[in-house]
């Protein structure tokens, strides 16, 4: 008995899947996680600059104060504000919470402005505090 190979794929990929807001959100959730740790590299670079010598921390100073450093920075800043808005979006939606399409969508948009509003009051709060950092 020799049956005919049926060719389909094993598992849905993304190109079966039509996009979703949702869907953005969620990988948008995954990528901001990563980019904490990676910014992460950057707290620890200053606490150990810190620890070292008054030149080390330095260094960081002009690093963290250069047009790259500041780019750095504050995508690390908008990666905090928006993973934490998500983080409690899911917490939410465990809790049973946001499960129709709707409010998903209503509450994704909601979580991506409020994670933008975030990030530009933090940093419109130093900048105006430090004269510009």
């Amino acid at each position: 008995m020799s049956t005919k190979p049926v060719n389909r794929p094993l598992s849905p990929h993304l190109q079966v899947w039509k996009w979703t807001f949702t869907m953005a959100l969620s990988i948008l959730h995954r990528a901001s996680g990563i980019a904490l740790v990676a910014g992460m590299l950057m707290l620890v670079w200053m606490l150990v600059a810190a620890a070292s010598s008054e030149m080390a921390y330095e260094c960081f100073l002009n690093f963290s104060k250069s047009i790259v450093g500041q780019v750095m920075l504050f995508g690390w800043t908008g990666a905090l504000y928006y993973h934490l808005c998500s983080g409690v979006r899911h917490l939410l939606m465990d809790a049973g919470y946001l499960l129709t399409i709707p409010q998903a969508d209503k509450a994704g948009k909601i979580i991506f402005i409020v994670a933008i509003a975030m990030t530009l009051a933090t940093w419109g709060v130093l900048k105006s505090t430090n004269g510009g950092m």
